[in-house]
């Protein structure tokens, strides 16, 4: 049930923000277990004083391709699976769309089963055939 957004500096191509979003997936699939279409993006893109950041804390030095991705988990995971998403994730947008690693923030957020409703006013992850709903389909 991740939920992610995303958010650049303005400027960049339709091709470059598919990369990022793609890949940004395929790492929470490759190291958080979550199955493929389980994806909610959401992309912000800002002018050059709506993105402020430090180019040096505690990495760096981040240029003007610095990305700020946010990460709210529903099922909290382990320091050790954090890190290899935050490894796998940096490894894949590296090769595409080219980001540098010192560009990469990453902020990983839990929330309860209650804390959302996917559609229909309903908090379906808190129904008790809700893994049901997901295998099946809609009932």
């Amino acid at each position: 049930m991740p939920f992610v957004r995303i958010s650049l500096r303005k400027g960049k191509s339709p091709d470059y923000l598919k990369a990022l979003s793609d890949n940004i997936q395929h790492a929470l699939v490759d190291t958080f277990d979550v199955p493929e279409n389980d994806r909610f993006q959401t992309i912000h893109q800002h002018d050059e004083n709506e993105l402020i950041f430090d180019r040096t804390y505690l990495a760096g030095p981040r240029s003007d391709d610095f990305v700020y991705i946010s990460i709210t988990i529903g099922r909290p995971r382990t320091a050790e699976t954090k890190k290899a998403l935050y490894r796998r994730l940096v490894d894949l947008l590296a090769q595409s769309p080219g980001l540098r690693p010192e560009d990469v923030m990453i902020v990983i957020s839990t929330s309860a089963p209650e804390d959302c409703s996917f559609g229909d006013g309903i908090a379906q992850m808190t129904e008790p055939d809700w893994r049901l709903r997901v295998a099946g389909g809609r009932q």
